[in-house]
Parts: C-alpha cells; structure tokens; sequence
C-alpha cells in the first residue's frame, strides 16, 4: 500500500524558513511527479510545486525565488524549502505523487500538515 507521510510543518513568523519533507513507501513502480499542493481555509486546492523524474519543474507563481523543489529519487522523497515566508502561504500542504498507467494518471496523496505563517 503506497503512503506518503510528510513533516516539517509548524508555526513560523512572516519572513522565516520552513522545510518540508515528504517520503514515499510501498512504491513498486516508477513515480513519474512528485510535488506539494495546498490549500487554505475557504479555496481550492492548488499546486505549489512540482518536479518530475526527469527533472523539470513546475511552481506556482507566487512561491517562484522563495521556494525550492528537491527531489530524492531513490528514496522516493520530495522537499520543498520555503524562505521569505508570506501570512497568505498558511494552508494545509499536501504531498503529491503521480504515476502514468495505461488507463491514465494515479495520484496519490500524503495526509497533509499544517503550515501558519504568522506574528
């Protein structure tokens, strides 16, 4: 059974770092993306950033030059390092895997953890 379990959430000022990590077990086949989504009390939620197997990235808009995107394939583990912190960066933040399968893409989700950016 695939879980994804993150950490390195919490409580941080406005301005300050936090770093995220997330690890994958039960994988058995290749993972083709993973990344961070979240979502804040009252929106949808939305990709932060994302990183495939072959490298490319995607992030956000708003989180571009403030947050990295790393990628440990043999560990099937993703980190997001988050500096210069923002109060509307507060949300759940949800880890991502994606795998392709013939009948389409699989997504696979971690139980999320929770990030307040606040003084």
């Amino acid at each position: 059974q695939v879980q994804l379990v993150e950490s390195g959430g919490g409580l941080v000022q406005p301005g300050g770092s936090l770093r995220l990590s997330c690890a994958a077990s039960g994988i058995s086949f290749s993972i083709n993306r993973m990344g961070w989504f979240r979502q804040a009390p009252g929106k949808q939620r939305e990709l932060v950033a994302t990183m495939t197997s072959g490298g490319r990235i995607n992030y956000v808009d708003s989180v571009k030059g403030r947050f990295t995107i790393a990628r440990d394939n043999a560990k099937n583990t993703v980190y997001l390092q988050m500096n210069s912190l923002k109060p509307e960066d507060t949300a759940v933040y949800y880890c991502n895997a994606r795998r392709t399968i013939s009948a389409g893409l699989v997504d696979y989700w971690g139980q999320g953890t929770q990030v307040t950016v606040s003084s």
